[in-house]
Parts: structure tokens; sequence; C-alpha cells
């Protein structure tokens, strides 16, 4: 089984940052993407930016220059650091991660969310 726990979450003041970190454990035997989406109270989950295995990264329109992911992959760990955070930011963030197992094949995993407030 794999296991996602993520950390980092709280209150800010508009204009601050934070730093997101999701770890994944178990019986991994690679991974593949791993990204973190977020959920807006009365609002559909959205991604917000995801990294491949190859390096590729992609950020929703509304966080780029602001947010930058990264993941350490001898860690298994992603990483999202927020910057310059807005009210609208302000979300239950959640990180996903796909990849194979050893010996049971893929797997797609998503964290328990972790809360995100902007708010003066």
């Amino acid at each position: 089984q794999v296991q996602l726990v993520e950390s980092g979450g709280g209150l800010v003041q508009p204009g601050g940052s934070l730093r997101l970190s999701c770890a994944a454990s178990g019986s991994i035997s690679s991974i593949y993407d791993m990204g973190w989406y977020r959920q807006a109270p009365g609002k559909q989950r959205e991604l917000v930016a995801t990294t491949t295995s190859g390096g590729n990264l992609m950020y929703a329109d509304s966080v780029k220059g602001r947010f930058t992911i990264s993941r350490d992959n001898a860690k298994n760990t992603v990483y999202l650091q927020m910057n310059s955070l807005k009210s609208e930011d302000t979300a239950v963030y959640y990180c996903k991660v796909t990849g194979v197992r050893v010996m049971m094949g893929y797997f797609e995993v998503w964290g328990q969310g972790t809360l995100v407030t902007v708010s003066s």
C-alpha cells in the first residue's frame, strides 16, 4: 500500500509564503507524476501544478510566477513553494502521486489534504 503524508499548510497574510510537502511511502517501485491540486469552498478541485518523472512542469495560469513545484526523488517527496499568496489561493491543497508498486502494478494515490488560508 502507498501512503501520502502532507504538511505545511496554515494561515498566512496576503503577500506571504508557505511551503507544502508531500511524502510518499510504502511498497513503491517507481513514481511517475507528482502534483498538487486544490479545492476552495463551493468550487471544484483544480490542478495547481504537476511534475513528471522526466522533469516536465505544468502550472495553472493563476499561479504561474508565484508557485514553484519541485520533487526529491530520493525521498519520494514533492514540494510546492507558494509566494505572493492571495486570498483567492485559500483552499484545501491535495497532492496526488502516480507510479508503480512493487509486484502490484500501477497506483494513483491522493493525500489527505492540507488547509491553506490567506487572510489578514
